[in-house]
């Protein structure tokens, strides 16, 4: 079993740059593919990216690509998410995510732990 929790969302200004924190429990943590997910007011949840456990790869959504960052620190069994270049349209609450499997999902239903999410509101 897996708890995920979510740090560090704010309000922070277009062009500015933030990092989420999520803090899993457990020592499973650096077996678990985790990712992360976005949902804007009235919008899906949307998948941001995603980082494998087994080889460190990871995977971003177009939308994100050359502005976020996602890594992980298995010792202190914490995800990041940096986001850059920050957009109006980046403003959403964002979640962590973890799943079993090596291979980084972008569907929602395919991960198995979630957090509890993070407002990010990005003023322009």
């Amino acid at each position: 079993q897996v708890h995920l929790a979510e740090f560090g969302g704010t309000t922070v200004q277009a062009g500015g740059s933030l990092r989420l924190s999520c803090a899993a429990s457990g020592r499973t943590f650096s077996t678990k593919t985790m990712a992360w997910f976005r949902q804007a007011p009235g919008k899906e949840r949307e998948f941001v990216g995603g980082q494998s456990y087994s080889d460190g790869s990871t995977y971003l959504a177009d939308s994100v690509k050359g502005r976020f960052t996602i890594s992980r620190d298995n010792v202190r069994n914490t995800g990041y998410l940096q986001m850059d270049s920050l957009k109006s349209e980046d403003t959403a609450v964002y979640y962590c995510a973890a799943r079993d499997g090596r291979w980084i999902a972008r569907r929602q239903d395919d991960y198995e732990y979630w957090g509890q999410g993070t407002q990010v509101t990005v003023s322009s």
